[in-house]
């Protein structure tokens, strides 16, 4: 029986964070050489110094549970460099915003997975977010959401409306609701 041997030789790691804006379909991303708070508020003074994200009235960052921007700590840290940023946890266990759009940079910039450093990966990933910006269309609705920019307009209509139903949709037969014994 023949042995193969395999050199491997770990190259290190590059921390890969990334911002999106749903209404413009555009990719904000920042390498870094690991992850933490430092590089998170890097991220969002990289978006939130640009327009339209800083002259809006309030920017929506939808975020994971990870542990650089994770509690009340996170919010208060935010809101005191930014005070037009309002920080949103998804659900703990809901890491629905990394697998959907890693998973596309995993598929479409990082296989085969053969780099050798880390150079090569960082140029990858800058490509890909460029190409990404210049093709993506914001009216799709494909698009995962990771941050959204909104100016709400404080004079809203102070009318109450009656709730209206849906056209064409049956109203819940109420024998039919399910109530408990106790």
């Amino acid at each position: 029986m023949m042995r193969v041997s395999h050199d491997y030789h770990r190259g290190g790691a590059l921390a890969y964070l990334a911002a999106y804006d749903v209404h413009r379909a555009k990719i904000y991303g920042r390498r870094d050489a690991t992850t933490g708070i430092a590089p998170f508020t890097a991220l969002v003074a990289q978006v939130m110094t640009q327009e339209p994200y800083a002259s809006a009235d309030r920017v929506f960052w939808v975020v994971d549970n990870g542990s650089s921007h994770r509690g009340h700590k996170a919010i208060d840290r935010l809101a005191e460099q930014f005070p037009n940023a309002v920080l949103v946890h998804t659900p703990v266990h809901a890491s629905w915003l990394n697998q959907v759009y890693f998973s596309i940079i995993q598929r479409k910039a990082l296989s085969p997975n053969d780099f050798t450093d880390l150079d090569v990966i960082e140029q990858r990933l800058t490509r890909f977010e460029v190409r990404y910006n210049t093709a993506a269309n914001p009216s799709s609705g494909s698009s995962p959401p990771t941050i959204s920019p909104t100016s709400w307009n404080d004079s809203t209509e102070t009318k109450k409306s009656k709730p209206q139903t849906a056209p064409n949709r049956r109203q819940p037969d109420p024998r039919r609701t399910y109530k408990p014994d106790h």
